[in-house]
């Protein structure tokens, strides 16, 4: 009988270090001066500040805030159409995007990859993404980890999870807890399902409506696939310099990543007691995917609420009078922004219904 080998088992090692020799040019484009190489060591080391005018932030009382998250069967979309450079920034997005909701700079990602075999192509592509998605948050891509799992996956699929650190200063923590009758609330726009929903989308889409991700819809303006791997919008730069420009005022109250849930679920995650968030249907344009899926399915509109994110991917609570002038900060960026509620005094949680005029 012959000697069993690793590679027998599934895993083939010198293609595994085929596959990290394709790495390491992808995490050095994200790196700063903040970064401490540490060549083949067991981490990644980052300096929480640094001796210099372009990088001192001087922190008084740092403190910490760590994300997690993945992508979901999005993932599913990608591997049909072959297609996997992009999945990346929307690992990033996910878990930076929920770091910016407590006014948080973030500071590094670490990435995790599940893989049933080594495919140091695949690897590359997805790597590339993930790279991407850091220099769009001015955040370094520190390390990460690729398992070869060939009894735990099946061939051609694979997963991603996602870890970000940020850092904000104790006393600009943003918890929404100044959340006020009166402030605006701004919805900022999505590019379309981002990450989430896709267990309903891909049912819709393929198993309701029978189509294929090569298939040109003339709605969308173009293919199903392209339509359903649009990456998510990274909001880290525009909205890191929206804090920083109102960093001694009371401006932003709270800040809510419209993610699973949809725009109810998550934004009641940041109102404070005695305080409810009114949402007017109609003050911001529903991108047609939406629509498409919607009529598709025959999908009733309060499931649509509840599962995708309908056209707004962050949504900002803020005093009244700095509203228009933020809109016009996240215009600069090319980010639509539209006034679709306000607060008011009322059980705590979020409702539909119309926005009075302001006083």
């Amino acid at each position: 009988m012959a000697k069993l080998t690793y590679k027998d088992a599934g895993v083939d090692l010198e293609v595994y270090r085929e596959s990290m020799s394709r790495l390491p040019r992808q995490l050095a484009r994200t790196f700063s001066p903040r970064v401490i190489p540490l060549k083949d060591g067991f981490a990644g080391l980052f300096q929480l500040d640094f001796a210099s005018r372009l990088f001192a932030r001087n922190y008084q009382e740092p403190v910490l805030v760590s994300c997690t998250d993945g992508v979901g069967t999005k993932l599913k979309v990608a591997i049909a159409m072959g297609r996997h450079d992009t999945v990346g920034i929307d690992l990033v997005a996910m878990s930076v995007n929920d770091a910016l909701c407590c006014g948080a700079e973030p500071l590094f990602f670490l990435d995790y990859v599940a893989m049933p075999k080594d495919d140091p192509q695949l690897l590359e592509q997805i790597v590339e993404g993930i790279s991407s998605g850091c220099i769009q948050s001015d955040c370094a891509l520190l390390g990460g980890e690729t398992a070869i799992l060939p009894d735990l996956y099946a061939a051609g699929d694979y997963d991603l999870a996602g870890f970000c650190v940020g850092v904000v200063e104790k006393r600009n923590v943003i918890d929404g807890r100044d959340i006020e009758p009166g402030d605006a609330v701004i919805g900022v726009a999505s590019s379309g399902l981002h990450s989430n929903g896709y267990s309903l989308a891909r049912k819709i889409v393929f198993d309701v409506a029978k189509h294929s991700v090569c298939d040109r819809v003339e709605e969308l303006g173009r293919t199903v696939g392209e339509a359903l791997l649009e990456p998510t919008v990274l909001y880290a730069k525009p909205i890191r310099q929206v804090l920083n420009h109102y960093r001694v005022k009371n401006v932003v109250h709270g800040i809510a990543h419209i993610t699973g849930g949809g725009l109810h679920e998550n934004l009641a995650r940041i109102v404070p007691p005695g305080v409810q968030i009114l949402i007017e249907r109609g003050r911001w344009p529903v991108p047609p995917v939406f629509t498409w899926m919607q009529r598709l399915g025959e999908v009733e509109q309060a499931e649509m609420d509840q599962v995708f994110n309908m056209g707004i991917g962050l949504v900002m609570v803020v005093a009244p009078f700095y509203a228009e002038s933020i809109r016009q900060q996240l215009k600069r960026h090319n980010l639509p922004s539209w006034i679709i509620g306000r607060a008011q005094s009322g059980p705590q949680g979020v409702v539909w219904g119309k926005i009075e005029p302001w006083d």
